[in-house]
């Protein structure tokens, strides 16, 4: 790598450790530090062995996936990506379980239904208007609904 970097010398990989933090502050998630980490390695190691820079890139390539696998194995055991909204961006599986009253009639299997002055398709027994209704799950972006 210091061939690469002449300028830079045994600090390239010091370097390139510092971007991938920048990167991980700029991004969302979890995943560039993961990266820097071996990074960072690379460079303590090459300053006390003084590799090639095909040794680096071998050494680097290998530690980063090592590090990406420890790091999500650790960041699952501590349930980091479990949310305390999952459905936070999938409102319609919010509404399973609740019972509405049909505006309209569902006609050959497919209807709509208002919920919040949100108008939903949905999909079900045939019934006629002001029939209560209970969501019962989503099929794609409709829900499935059934007389309650």
């Amino acid at each position: 790598m210091s061939e690469l970097f002449p300028l830079l010398g045994n600090w390239s990989w010091f370097v390139v450790a510092g971007a991938l933090l920048i990167l991980e502050l700029m991004a969302p998630g979890i995943f560039f530090i993961w990266l820097a980490i071996p990074a960072a390695v690379v460079g303590l190691l090459d300053m006390m062995l003084n590799m090639g820079w095909q040794a680096e890139l071998i050494l680097f390539s290998a530690l980063s996936l090592v590090s990406v696998y420890a790091g999500r194995r650790f960041l699952s055991e501590r349930k980091v990506f479990d949310s305390a909204q999952p459905n936070l961006n999938r409102r319609m599986y919010e509404y399973i379980g609740s019972t509405y009253v049909l505006g309209e009639a569902i006609r050959e299997g497919r209807g709509h239904l208002s919920i919040n002055s949100t108008l939903w398709e949905v999909e079900g027994p045939d019934l006629p208007p002001g029939t209560r209704v209970r969501v019962t799950g989503v099929n794609g972006l409709r829900l499935r609904v059934e007389a309650a």
